[in-house]
Formats: C-alpha cells, structure tokens, sequence
C-alpha cells in the first residue's frame, strides 16, 4: 500500500513518465504526421530531457520546489503548445504542494486538480475536442474519485492511467477542433490525439514509477 507520494515516490513517477516518453516518441510523431506536422514526439522529448535535468539538478529534495523547476523548465520548450501547457499543468501542481513533504490521496487529487485548473485557463479545449484535455481531465476525475472512496495513492493513479489512457483511445471517434487539425476535418477521425496520447502514456509512467518503488521496498523488508 502506497499512502502517500513523497520525494522518492515523485522522482519515480517524473521518471516513469519519461521513460514512457522515450519508448513511444516516434510513435507520437507519426500521429502527430497524421493530423500536423509530425514533431510531437520530438517536442515530448525535448519536455523529457528537461525533466530530467530538473531531477537531477534538484538538491533539496522538496516537492514543491521540484515540480516549480520542472515547470519553469517545460515552460521553455519550443515545438507547439505541449511544452507550455505541461509547463502550466506542472506549475499548478506546485502550487497545490505548498510546502507539503508528502501528498496523500487527497492531496494528489487537489494538486492535479490545480494543475488542470492551470491548464484550464489557458485552453478552451475540453473533453471531446480531440486534445490532451481528452486525458488530463478523466485522469483528475479519477484522482478525485479515489480520494474520495478511499484508495491509497498507487490505486488511484492506476486508475487515473486507465481513465487517460480510455480518453485517448476515445479521441480516435473525434474530429479535431484545436490547433492545425481542426482544419481537416473527418480527416482526423480514426487515429488518436498525439497530445491526448502524450498525456496517458505520462499518467501510465506516473503509476508504473510508483507501482516499481513499493515493489522495490517490499523486496527490501
């Protein structure tokens, strides 16, 4: 049982979502070729090596402090909008940290939930207009329903990878309505959103990260 994300716990899940990233870029792309002009996996690995840099760098081992430079970092990626909306979904999960050495299931729900309010004021975009949205938003319900009915934080984020992970597979149903695809039409129905796609394969490294430290302290007792 995992009852709260602390330091250790966070770089896991930072980490899981970068190597997500960096096993499925290319894949990102070719969506992205599909519907745009193709460099979404790049730009989602420029967002991953900044992660990491962020990582690393960081000394204090504070939650808060982690996620403000991982957002700043992501703020400064260029290729699209990827790079600035992590940025802000990043900074709003800083703010909701606020100095707390671990977050329970509670409080990674309310922490997500800022990040997408973060994100919410700068992107009409909402559930069914083929965006990141698409993922992020069940992915907060998600937390916010486990808070709610008592799972402890892995259970939540499993569901929370599985609820992002349904909303991308869904936008294969949708006609793009954002960005240079919205301009395609029923062009872009039948492949999923590279963005949306992004976002589950992130909430997936979120959960796998995590599921992979409490495994390794199980071994280890």
């Amino acid at each position: 049982m995992t009852t709260e994300i602390g330091f250790a716990e966070l770089v896991a899940m930072l980490n899981g979502a970068v190597a997500n990233i960096r096993t499925h870029h290319a894949r990102l792309s070719e969506l992205d070729a599909i519907n745009g002009d193709g460099d979404h996996g790049t730009t989602m690995l420029r967002a991953a090596a900044r992660m990491e840099g962020a990582i690393a760098e960081h000394k204090d081992r504070n939650l808060q402090a982690l996620l403000s430079e991982i957002a700043w970092a992501l703020l400064g990626v260029d290729g699209g909008a990827a790079g600035p909306l992590l940025g802000l979904l990043f900074s709003g999960l800083s703010q909701a940290a606020d100095g707390a050495p671990a977050l329970d299931a509670e409080g990674l729900a309310r922490a997500f939930e800022a990040g997408l309010a973060s994100v919410a004021g700068q992107t009409k975009a909402r559930v069914g207009d083929k965006t990141m949205m698409d993922a992020l938003i069940p992915a907060v319900s998600a937390l916010r329903k486990g808070a709610e009915t008592g799972q402890d934080c892995l259970q939540s984020l499993k569901c929370a990878a599985e609820a992002a992970g349904a909303g991308a597979e869904a936008t294969k149903a949708l006609t793009a309505k954002f960005g240079r695809a919205k301009n395609l039409g029923d062009r872009t129905l039948g492949y999923p959103d590279p963005g949306a796609t992004s976002l589950a394969l992130m909430f997936q490294g979120y959960w796998e990260g995590v599921q992979k430290t409490g495994a390794a302290e199980d071994a280890s007792r």
